[in-house]
Order: structure tokens, then C-alpha cells, then sequence
């Protein structure tokens, strides 16, 4: 079937209005056209580096010395400071312009990414991924802010169809990509590989991007950016510790097990206290709409549902995923090329029903696709508890490709729910609060599900287990914890709407609309 270009859409294409007459065509100024798909590239990029991690990991275990604990922290901080920096890019989208915000983002990935490639160690490939995450985290709001803000309603839909195309292709080619380099190179050529690219989208985005939108001489709350950071770090870090005590001799663990649970529930309560003010805060703030991360947007019932769901979704998505190459390489026993290609029917048949999926929803709404989603999202995960050392590799492969359609029925319908419920001026405040929770719900994911990996590994090598047998122990746990933390997902898909695409603000003066 032939794609069509965003601004061709002729009134067949077009879903029926309320009262069953057609919309009239709709159309896209190739201008904006051009922005969307520049940042769309950009974005490919970014995920394209997240998602080549995941493969990595045993490898960097190896050849830095260090714990699956440790390891899992490049991934844990890259999400975690997207988590910390999202929150700003509502501010700073409406501060700054489309192209500054566009040059600063790619600016700080281009950076990291040369550090990771030019790093001798653990705490420079930290640091680096840090820098790197902080590009990213301004990226994806910016392009879906941008997205919502110059795409007609009628076909936002479809719109984030294409966008599942870059955010599926992407985590298709990395892991693949991974493995193919770390047969045959080392671990940073990894980032060798990304940097030309991302220097590329960095210099012809600069040429081409305009300006889109108004800006505002709002100031920055520096007290905000301060909570923001010690609530959802704390948080994380807090659930990183969860069998962090698991090593060394007798007397060695029980000690190690007891500072960890320390740390634990220091950081848990630092972090709650830490986002109890932030909220208050932004509380404060916004009634002179001074807010860095408006709250308002929560007036929405229908956002706050789509958020939740999104929530529950990357919390065990992404937990699951980031020990599945743990698990393949160190209970099955292949190598890292064999596992990135296990990915890639899954992340491919993802990207394929994109476009499908966002011509559904623009005409039939959110029911009929969540609902099969959740329900094929957690029987996969489900299914994934009964994995052992000799589950054949191609059954790994289908569920996996299985698990990605589901997940495929979901992300569509809840990123265009989420924001259309929304004012358009709330549009920026919408994306950073649901890219937040997404990353945040994920880091916080693959803390937990490693913690607990980490634990059961522990306890069945006490226990007198060898070690092939102990891993088998510990990935089990961790698929058992992803299944148990997705059930919430089943009653989710039943309540979230479709919004009206043409918004009435019922709330008042700076209400976003409830649906």
C-alpha cells in the first residue's frame, strides 16, 4: 500500500464527524511537514542509542569488571536524568524557540555520545550517558509538543501511527546493530557508530527547522528543578537497592543486606517527601502561571487515566526487555548477535502496524484497541515466567514478537488520548508529564525487576545452586514480577476515551477540558 504524505489527505481519508458528515480534506503546510519529520529522524537517533544498551550490558560486565548491579545503573541513569530533565523541557518549550530547543538537544546527545566513545572506564561511560540522556530528554516532548500542535485533530492518529514506524525501527536495527559490533568490535564502537549520525541530524536540523509557536519570559524555578530531581531520584535509587546485599561470604551479605535496606528506605522516604513539595510547589506556582511543570493538565480525567496506563505499561514493558538479553545470554547462552535478531521480528511487526493502528483509532477510538492490547501485553509477559535454559530460541523470538504487537495496540491510542484531552497551551506541560512518568515508571522497572533478579540469584546460590541454574533463578523472578506488575493494565484499557477532536473547555479559564 502506498504511504500517503501528510499533506495529500483527501476526504476519504478522513474519519466521519458527529454528526456523519465528511471532514473536509486535511491538510499539513509542507513546512511543518518538514519539521516533523527532521525531528522524527532526530528522535530515531536517540532511540536508536537507548535501545543498543540493553544487548551491551553482559558484555561491559565483563570487560569493566563490574556487577550486573552497577551495569544496569547506565541504563537506570540514562532514564532516570530524562526522568529529572523532562519536567523542564514544559518550561523551556515555552520559553525558547523550536530550532533553539532542537540544537540544544541534539547538541548535549552528539556530546555524550563522543564521550561514551572516547571513555576508558565505568565512571566516564556514566557520565556520558548522563550528557546523552539529557539531549533525549528535551527531544521527545519537543517532538511531540510540536506534533500536537500542527496536526489537525482529525488525523493525530494516524500522525502517531508514523511516529510508532521511528520509535519501533529504531529498537529494531539497535539491538541488531549491537550485536553485529560487539561480534566483532568493542563495546564503544557501540557509540563510534551513532555519533556520525547524530552529528548529521544535529547540522541539517539547525538549517532546516523553524520556528513554530509563541514564546514566553516565564522564569525558571530553581527550587522546583531541585525537588523534581530529589523525588524521582530518590525513588529509583531507592528500588535499585532491592537485593543489592546479595554478594560476597555470610557475614559479608548480611551486613551488605543491611546497609542496602537502609539506603532503601531512606531514599524511598526522601523521594516522597521530595515529590509531595514538588507538587505543592507547582501548586504555588501555577496560579501565576509560573509553574515549571503545570499540574493543571491533571484536571483531565481522561489524561490522568492515559498516563496511568502508560505507567503501569513501561514500568513492566521496559523492566522485562532490559533482563531479557541478561537472560538470553547468560541462562541460554547465545551470543549477542543471536539475541539482538530475537528482537527484531517483534520491534519490526511493531513499526508495521503503526500506521494500521492510528487509522483505527482515528475512527473507531481507544476501546478497541487497548482492550486486546492489555490482554496480549500480559499473557506475553505471562508466558515469559515460564522460560527456563532450554526454552528453544525461535519460541523466545514469537513471544516476544507477540508481546510488541500488543504493546503496538496500546502506545498509539494512549499518546494521542493523552495530549488531545488537553488545551492546546497545555500541550508542552502534557508531554513532559507523560514522558516523566514513562521514564521514570521505567527506570524504576528495570530497578526492580534487576533487584529482584539480583535476590533470587542470590538466594538460590545459597541455597546450593550452580551458578547456570541460580541465573535461570533470578531472570524467573523478574518475569514473574514484570507479569504481576502489568495486571492493573487489564481494567485500565476500559477506561480511557477517545477525546473530542474538536475540544470544548467545560473547566473554565486555564482548565484543560475533562473527557
Amino acid at each position: 500500500m502506498a504511504a500517503t504524505t501528510d499533506t495529500d489527505l483527501t476526504p476519504s481519508d478522513i474519519p466521519s464527524s458527529s454528526g456523519g458528515a465528511r471532514a473536509a480534506a486535511v491538510t499539513i503546510p509542507a513546512r511543518e511537514s518538514r519539521v516533523i519529520w527532521l525531528l522524527l529522524a532526530a528522535a530515531f537517533v536517540a532511540i536508536l542509542n537507548e535501545t543498543t544498551m540493553g544487548v551491551a550490558i553482559p558484555h561491559l560486565i565483563r570487560d569493566l569488571g563490574i556487577t550486573p548491579l552497577a551495569a544496569q545503573w547506565l541504563t537506570t541513569a540514562f532514564m532516570l536524568t530524562m526522568a529529572v530533565v523532562i519536567p523542564i523541557t514544559g518550561f523551556l518549550l515555552q520559553r525558547f524557540t523550536t530550532r533553539a530547543m532542537f540544537i540544544a538537544a541534539m547538541g548535549l546527545f552528539s556530546t555524550g555520545t563522543l564521550i561514551a566513545f572516547l571513555s576508558p572506564g565505568f565512571p566516564m561511560l556514566l557520565v556520558a550517558r548522563v550528557v546523552q540522556a539529557s539531549g533525549t530528554a528535551i527531544m521527545m516532548p519537543l517532538l511531540m509538543t510540536t506534533l500536537m500542535t500542527v496536526v489537525p485533530a482529525a488525523i493525530r492518529g494516524r500522525m502517531m501511527g508514523r511516529v510508532s514506524i521511528v520509535m519501533s525501527l529504531a529498537p529494531a536495527i539497535g539491538p541488531t546493530l549491537a550485536g553485529a559490533i560487539l561480534n566483532n568490535f568493542e563495546w564503544r564502537w557501540i557509540f563510534g557508530v551513532v555519533l556520525p549520525v547524530a552529528l548529521v541530524a544535529l547540522f541539517v536540523g539547525a538549517r532546516w527547522i523553524h520556528n513554530l509557536g509563541e514564546t514566553t519570559k516565564a522564569p525558571i524555578d530553581v527550587l522546583s528543578v531541585i525537588l523534581s530531581a530529589l523525588g524521582f531520584g530518590g525513588l529509583v535509587f531507592g528500588l535499585s537497592q532491592l537485593g543489592a546485599g546479595g554478594h560476597g561470604g555470610a557475614t559479608d551479605a548480611a551486613a551488605a543486606a543491611a546497609t542496602a535496606t537502609i539506603t532503601l528506605v531512606v531514599s524511598l522516604v526522601v523521594g516522597v517527601i521530595a515529590l509531595l513539595l514538588f507538587g505543592w510547589r507547582q501548586i504555588v506556582l501555577q496560579r501565576k502561571d509560573d509553574a515549571l511543570l503545570d499540574l493543571r493538565v491533571f484536571r483531565s480525567a481522561n489524561f490522568s487515566l492515559s498516563i496511568a496506563q502508560m505507567g503501569v505499561m513501561s514500568m513492566a514493558f521496559f523492566g522485562a526487555i532490559t533482563v531479557v538479553p541478561y537472560y538470553l545470554q547468560d541462562v541460554v547462552k547465545i551470543d549477542s548477535l543471536t539475541t539482538g535478531l530475537v528482537v527484531l521480528p517483534g520491534a519490526l511487526a511493531m513499526g508495521l502496524a503503526g500506521p494500521i493502528i492510528g487509522r483505527i483509532y482515528d475512527r473507531r477510538g481507544t476501546t478497541i484497541l487497548l482492550v486486546p492490547g492489555a490482554i496480549i501485553t500480559t499473557a506475553m509477559l505471562w508466558v515469559y515466567t515460564t522460560f527456563g535454559a532450554t526454552t528453544p530460541v525461535w519460541l523466545v523470538a514469537v513471544v516476544q514478537t507477540v508481546l510488541s504487537f500488543g504493546l503496538a495496540l496500546s502506545f498509539t491510542p494512549l499518546f494521542t488520548a493523552s495530549l488531545g484531552s488537553l488545551e492546546p497551551r497545555f500541550y508542552s506541560y502534557g508531554s513532559a508529564v507523560l514522558g516523566t512518568l514513562q521514564q521514570v515508571a521505567g527506570a524504576a522497572g528495570i530497578a526492580l525487576m534487576f533487584g529482584v533478579m539480583a535476590a533470587a540469584t542470590a538466594s538460590a546460590t545459597a541455597a546450593g545452586a550452580d551458578p547456570a541454574a541460580a541465573q535461570a533463578a533470578g531472570t524467573h523472578a523478574a518475569f514473574v514480577t514484570a507479569a504481576i506488575v502489568a495486571l492493573p493494565m487489564l481494567v485500565g484499557a476500559f477506561l480511557v476515551r477517545k477525546p473530542a477532536d474538536d475540544l470544548t473547555h467545560a473547566g473554565g479559564e486555564g482548565t484543560p477540558a475533562a473527557h
